[in-house]
Order: C-alpha cells, then sequence, then structure tokens
C-alpha cells in the first residue's frame, strides 16, 4: 500500500516512521496517485526511513451528483455582470492569475502595443522579400521542446512529464497568434518571455483537461519559472531580465477586467457543465458536514492497519478538507491510539474552530491532552490555508511556505514543493 513493502519494514527491524498521507477535497483515484507520488518523492529525498501510506477516501465517501444533474436549473437567457478590479497591478502574480484564466490575454496585450506603434508611423523596419522576424519567432515556437530540463527526478521532471505532451500544441497555437497579431508589425523588445508564458500557460491548460476535468497541476513557482527560462532561452531571450522587466504594467489588471463581464455571461449560460465539474471539490465540503463520519472511519483504519502492523511511529499528513477531518477525528472523545504527529497543509481547521464549525471541537474548548504534536504549514497565496498558533496556544506551529504561485493553484501546489518535504524532514518522529 505505501512506497515500502513488508519485506522492506522486516529488514528494518519494523521501526520505520509510516506517513498516512490523507488527501483533501475534489480528489479522486487517478489524481491521489499522482499526490501521493509526489509524496513520497519529496519525503524520500530527506527522510530515507519514512513509509507513506494511502488514505484514499475521495472514491467512496466523495461527492457526485447522484441523479445525473437534475437539480441544476437550464439557463434561457441573461445578462452578464461587471466587477471590480481584483488584482494589484505591482503584484507579478497577476500576470499568472491572467493566464490560468486566459493563456493569450498577455501576448494579445503585447500585439495590440506594436500595432498601436505602427499606427504612429513607426516603421517594421525590414525589406520587402526579407522574412518578417516574426515569422522566425513563430517557427522557433512551433519547435519547443523540454528535453534539456531535469529535476534529478523531483518534481520538475514530473512537471516537464506532465507538460511534455502537450508541448507542441501549445506552441504552434502560440505561433499562430505571433503571425496572426504581430506578422508585418514593428520589432519589439519582449516577446520572448511573453511567448514562453503563453506556451507554458496553454501546456497546463491542455494537461489538465479540455473541461479542466483532472485536478489543477500540483506546480512549485520555482519549477514553473525553471521551465519558462528553458522556453525563452529557445525562444532566443536568454539574458533580457526577468519576469517584472518583460510584464507590462498593470495588463493582468486591465486584461482580466474586461474579462469579468462576458465570463459572468458565459458562466450562466455553460451553468450545468460548470457546476457538474465543480461537484467534486464543492460537494466534498458540503457532504463531509452532514456524511463526514464515513471520511474519518477511514482515516482511522488507515491508521488502525499501520498500528497493527507493528511498525514505528504514525504521522497524519493531510490536506485541506482531510486535515479538517484529522482534527476531528483526533478531538473526538475515542481517538484513534498511536498517532505521534498531525501535520496539516492548507488546511481551514482552525478557521472552522474560530468560526465555531468543526465537528469534535467547539469554540472556546481545548484541544484534548491526547492531542498529538501538530504542525499546520501554509502559504500565504493560498486563501484556503489558514493559521493556528494564535487559535491554540503552545499546541500548533505554524511553518509558512511559499510556492511562488498565485491562487487557486497555491493551494493544490503544496507537495511539489521541495522546501516543504525540507521543513518537515527533522520534525518527523524516528
Amino acid at each position: 500500500m505505501g512506497s515500502w513493502s513488508r519485506w522492506d519494514l522486516d529488514d528494518l527491524g519494523g521501526s520505520v516512521t509510516s506517513v498516512v498521507f490523507v488527501h483533501g477535497t475534489g480528489v479522486r483515484a487517478k489524481s491521489y496517485e499522482k499526490s501521493f507520488a509526489r509524496v513520497v518523492s519529496g519525503l524520500g529525498r530527506v527522510r530515507a526511513d519514512i513509509r507513506v501510506v494511502r488514505c484514499l477516501w475521495g472514491e467512496r465517501h466523495g461527492a457526485s451528483l447522484g441523479l445525473d444533474g437534475v437539480s441544476i436549473p437550464v439557463r434561457a437567457k441573461g445578462r452578464g455582470v461587471g466587477g471590480d478590479e481584483l488584482l494589484d497591478e505591482d503584484d507579478p502574480l497577476a500576470v499568472w492569475a491572467l493566464l490560468e484564466v486566459d493563456p493569450l490575454a498577455e501576448l494579445r496585450e503585447f500585439a495590440a502595443a506594436a500595432k498601436a506603434r505602427r499606427g504612429q508611423g513607426v516603421r517594421a523596419g525590414f525589406a520587402p522579400g526579407r522574412q518578417d522576424p516574426w515569422q522566425v519567432v513563430a517557427g522557433t515556437a512551433r519547435g519547443l521542446s523540454l528535453e534539456a530540463v531535469t529535476g534529478g527526478g523531483g518534481s520538475l521532471d514530473a512537471l516537464v512529464s506532465d507538460l511534455a505532451p502537450h508541448l507542441g500544441t501549445a506552441g504552434g497555437r502560440v505561433a499562430q497568434e505571433i503571425s496572426r497579431s504581430l506578422g508585418g508589425t514593428p520589432p519589439a523588445d519582449g516577446i520572448e518571455p511573453i511567448a514562453a508564458r503563453a506556451v507554458y500557460a496553454l501546456a497546463v491548460q491542455r494537461a489538465e483537461g479540455p473541461h479542466g476535468d483532472e485536478e489543477p497541476l500540483a506546480v512549485d513557482g520555482a519549477d514553473r519559472d525553471t521551465v519558462v527560462g528553458a522556453l525563452t532561452a529557445q525562444l532566443g531571450g536568454a539574458g533580457r531580465g526577468g519576469f517584472a522587466a518583460r510584464a507590462a504594467k498593470g495588463v493582468a489588471v486591465r486584461a482580466l477586467n474586461s474579462y469579468l463581464s462576458p465570463l459572468s455571461s458565459l458562466a450562466h449560460t455553460f451553468r450545468g457543465g460548470i457546476t457538474e465539474g465543480s461537484v467534486p471539490a464543492s460537494g466534498d465540503i458540503l457532504r463531509y458536514q452532514v456524511r463526514g463520519a464515513g471520511v474519518r472511519a477511514a482515516i482511522r483504519e488507515a491508521v488502525r492497519a499501520e498500528i497493527a502492523s507493528g511498525g514505528g511511529p504514525v504521522v497524519l499528513l493531510a490536506h485541506s478538507l482531510g486535515g479538517i477531518a484529522c482534527v476531528d477525528l483526533l478531538a473526538e472523545p475515542d481517538p484513534p491510539a498511536g498517532v505521534d504527529l498531525l501535520v496539516t497543509v492548507g488546511s481551514q481547521a482552525p478557521f472552522l474552530y474560530e468560526l465555531d464549525a468543526l465537528t469534535a471541537l467547539r469554540r472556546g474548548e481545548p484541544l484534548p491532552g491526547a492531542f498529538p504534536r501538530w504542525i499546520n504549514v501554509y502559504d500565504e497565496q493560498d486563501l484556503l490555508g489558514f493559521v493556528g498558533e494564535k487559535v491554540f496556544p503552545d499546541r500548533v506551529t505554524d511553518l509558512r511556505v511559499n510556492t511562488r504561485q498565485p491562487f487557486p493553484r497555491a493551494h493544490t501546489s503544496y507537495f511539489a514543493h521541495q522546501r516543504l518535504y525540507e521543513l518537515l524532514a527533522p520534525e518527523l518522529p524516528k
């Protein structure tokens, strides 16, 4: 079931620390296995004595539309509504947040500026019969590769493996946009990183499925920047400055706000598909509030099996809703025995306690005396991650990481971030 076999444990004298990996909302078997592999790899790089154990509750206890979505109304007609500015134009994550919505938005903004220069009388700068330099860029975009990008078996290799099958299609789409929107316009600096970001964002979008069917890729910001840097270099942009130097100030804010009204209308038009696609994530949360006993029982059984196997200390490593379930379970009058450490990652448990919305612990009540040591990991960009030290003084230790990802990807990228495992390594029992 885990990263070690029973034979391995016998050879090591049965003293290997077991880390039971409890997933969060919206996760099913396929995406769980990807996350599980990342945890096995990440912990293995810092602690070779760790056994990672599966606790997949989503298949049996997760939410689904049992009546095929008949509760979703069919929209006849409607109108879009506007929205307020959402992003700080000085925040470099604003561009990545925009590219999550529209991978080509930044490239179109660049093309609009190039056309404006042509309208102001700036000449293209190349002779008739000579190849348009923009077509050279487009040709290079079609041949981009990630063969030289490796991470020594870590999260970078996993990202490259996810993106490589889709790079050709993504590069072709960006090449098409460059040819269409920039052909014949005056030369301009800065297209390389913008095109590289567009290719990367399109490849991610395709890797996650045509309708976002897959769980968002867990991607550390450093790995993302490595891939984009490699693509930028292939496009001829090496040494031309970093992200901030090439991201037009305010592009993300202006472009994203321009999408709010039409996207609102589209959201209504395609409400059925959007609602069905969001059920695993949002539905799991709602279902847990009234059917959470099944999730907690699955975690209890995983712990019981590890204790019965005669191994070493047991650690619960739980993401998001899984962290809530673990806190509820360990706060029950009869918690499973043998849990030495709870690690919650991107969890809302402290927030729900403050709302008086936990199942087993009312606001104002202390953690039970038998409650194990608790480490709570959060990323400031993750709007679904909360801190616990002030909620439970002297009972919780908060650890902050920075995946360098905008929300919501920050919430799903913890286990691709090697720094997480480096921080946990000395905390795990031996």
